[in-house]
């Protein structure tokens, strides 16, 4: 059986793209920018994604470097998302070749050592989220009728 998260409800709002997003007591919108037409009043769903990395990615280092008392102050994590084209992409499932790239940048703050350091980056890529994002997803979509 398959563990449950939380529910997300998602539902359409103002303009061409603004969705309404309730997460359990919270409530936030998404939206698309002006120059795709959006009215830009949200972050965007690829910005969701990557903050649901960064903020995994964070708590994670954080959560580990608290657990083995080493004294990192901060961390900060800046993502962007493109998209390469592959001409010699073997593992390619989509038509076009292209694959998604994430890159990640992670600030370490603190008295840290080089050890300490490199240990705190390979914990990162245990982050839950991360590792959701490298295995394979399966969507599965029901229609559900009023």
């Amino acid at each position: 059986m398959a563990e449950s998260a939380s529910i997300v409800t998602v539902s359409t709002a103002e303009g061409k793209f603004q969705q309404n997003i309730r997460v359990g007591q919270h409530r936030f919108v998404a939206d698309e920018p002006l120059s795709v037409g959006g009215i830009d009043s949200g972050p965007s769903p690829y910005d969701l994604l990557l903050a649901a990395l960064g903020s995994c990615t964070s708590m994670t280092i954080k959560m580990y470097a608290d657990l083995k008392n080493i004294p990192l102050e901060s961390v900060e994590i800046e993502l962007e998302h493109s998209r390469d084209h592959a001409e010699d992409c073997v593992n390619c499932s989509n038509d076009d070749n292209r694959i998604d790239v994430i890159d990640r940048s992670i600030i370490l703050r603190g008295e840290l050592t080089d050890a300490q350091r490199q240990k705190l980056l390979e914990i990162a890529e245990k982050c839950p989220v991360h590792k959701t994002l490298e295995n394979r997803i399966d969507i599965h979509t029901t229609e559900v009728r009023d």
